[in-house]
C-alpha cells in the first residue's frame, strides 16, 4: 500500500497540473487574453466577477477527459441520442461577468447557444465551488470526474435554501438528461487502463442492455 502511495505522489510530481488565479481583471482584459491565446489547446481560461483562472492541464487530466468523451459518444451513437459536440469551446456572457472553457460539453436534442451538459475533470482539488460559473450560463447538468467517480449536479432553483451552498445545483445519483445511462458502468470503463478494451466493453454492455429492453 505504501508503495502505491509513493508511486501516486511521484506521478503527480512528474505530471503536474498548473493553475494560476488573478484577481481584479476587467472583462476587456479577459477578452484580450482570449484573443492572444487564439485556438491554443495548452490552456483553459475561466472568468468570474473579475477573477481569472488559467489552467495548464496535465496529461492525466487530458487522458481522463478524452476517455469520458469517447465513451459518451459511443453511448449517444448506440442509443440514438441526438447530440452536438461543443468540446472545450469558450462560452461567455459579458452581462453575467462569466466565461468558461469546459473539458467536454454537449447540446442534446438541438444545438443551443450554451451546452446542456458539461464535463469537468478534477485532478487536484475543487469542484462544487466552480458551479457558480455554470449557473450563470444556465448549464443544466455538470459532471465532475474526481477521485475515480462521477459527481453529477443538476441545476435547480438557486433561490432555494437547500441548494444555495451549491449555487442552485443539486447533487444527484443519476443523470436526468441521460436517465438510461449506467453511471457505474461508465465509471468502471473510464478507469480501465486499456482504452480499446474499455470502449468495446462499454459498447457491448450498452447493446446487451438495449436488447434486453426490446425483448
Amino acid at each position: 500500500m505504501r508503495l502505491l502511495e509513493d508511486l501516486s505522489q511521484r506521478w503527480q510530481l512528474e505530471d503536474p497540473e498548473e493553475r494560476w488565479t488573478i484577481s481584479n481583471v476587467t472583462w476587456a482584459q479577459y477578452e484580450g487574453l482570449l484573443d492572444q491565446l487564439g485556438d491554443s489547446l495548452a490552456y483553459r481560461v475561466n472568468y468570474l466577477d473579475g477573477v481569472l483562472e488559467v489552467v495548464a492541464p496535465s496529461r492525466r487530466h487530458e487522458t481522463g477527459k478524452t476517455r469520458i468523451g469517447t465513451l459518451l459518444e459511443i453511448y449517444f451513437l448506440e442509443t440514438d441520442v441526438e447530440y452536438f459536440l461543443m468540446g472545450s469551446t469558450t462560452f461567455r456572457k459579458a452581462a453575467n461577468q462569466v466565461g468558461i472553457e469546459p473539458d467536454e460539453s454537449y447540446c442534446l436534442g438541438t444545438e443551443k447557444e450554451f451546452p446542456d451538459l458539461v464535463i469537468e475533470v478534477i485532478v487536484t482539488s475543487g469542484g462544487s465551488d466552480r458551479l457558480e460559473r455554470f449557473r450563470r450560463l444556465g448549464i443544466q447538468e455538470v459532471w465532475f470526474w474526481q477521485s475515480d467517480r462521477f459527481l453529477i449536479y443538476r441545476l435547480r432553483d438557486d433561490t432555494a435554501t437547500e441548494f444555495s451552498q451549491a449555487s442552485g445545483y443539486e447533487l444527484i445519483h443519476q443523470s436526468e438528461l441521460l436517465p438510461d445511462l449506467d453511471v457505474n458502468l461508465l465509471s468502471e470503463c473510464v478507469q480501465n487502463p486499456n482504452p480499446l478494451a474499455a470502449a468495446k466493453a462499454f459498447r457491448h454492455a450498452i447493446f446487451t442492455m438495449s436488447s434486453g429492453r426490446q425483448v
